[in-house]
């Protein structure tokens, strides 16, 4: 896991902050954290939990995966991953189900490349596939229901979905 230095995490919240014209005051109210203790982050004093962080990432309208990244609490790797997944469950121009393959494809070419799926996407797809199949929405052959693709000899997007094999 990438390992910054939590100066380095305060140095960037600090301009963060700076950037979005709000007091060390503001940003305490707006994320329900203390002035003294957000004042220690940024001096690099503390380091905060990922629960803070998404909150001042909220407050400041940045990328929380960003922040985790600084803490050393997310690789960047993760990051990118994690990020991607959101532009696509984002995209108003797919219906759920085209997010559901796009992201089966997503899957079946990271876990070819020698990447495994993000921690959460079994939850979460379990999820996805109790509400779309509550929908009376249809999955094409081959995928999975859901935002996204559990990992495992059923997802491999490669056997049900490469015309070229």
């Amino acid at each position: 896991m990438a390992s910054l230095n939590v100066g380095n995490l305060g140095e960037y919240l600090r301009e963060q902050r700076r950037a979005a014209q709000l007091s060390l005051r503001q940003l305490a109210d707006a994320t329900g954290v203390s002035n003294p203790y957000l004042s220690q982050i940024e001096r690099g004093l503390r380091k905060p939990s990922a629960d803070v962080l998404q909150q001042v990432a909220k407050a400041l309208r940045i990328s929380a995966e960003t922040l985790y990244v600084r803490a050393g609490i997310l690789d960047e790797r993760e990051r990118e991953e994690l990020e991607t997944r959101a532009v696509i469950l984002a995209d108003p121009s797919i219906n759920e189900r085209q997010k559901s393959v796009l992201l089966q494809i997503y899957d079946s070419f990271r876990r070819e490349n020698g990447y495994a799926p993000a921690p959460d996407t079994e939850a979460d797809t379990k999820a996805g596939a109790d509400a779309e199949a509550g929908s009376g929405a249809e999955a094409a052959p081959g995928t999975h229901a859901g935002p996204h693709v559990q990992a495992g000899p059923d997802a491999d997007a490669k056997e049900h979905h490469d015309p070229h094999s």
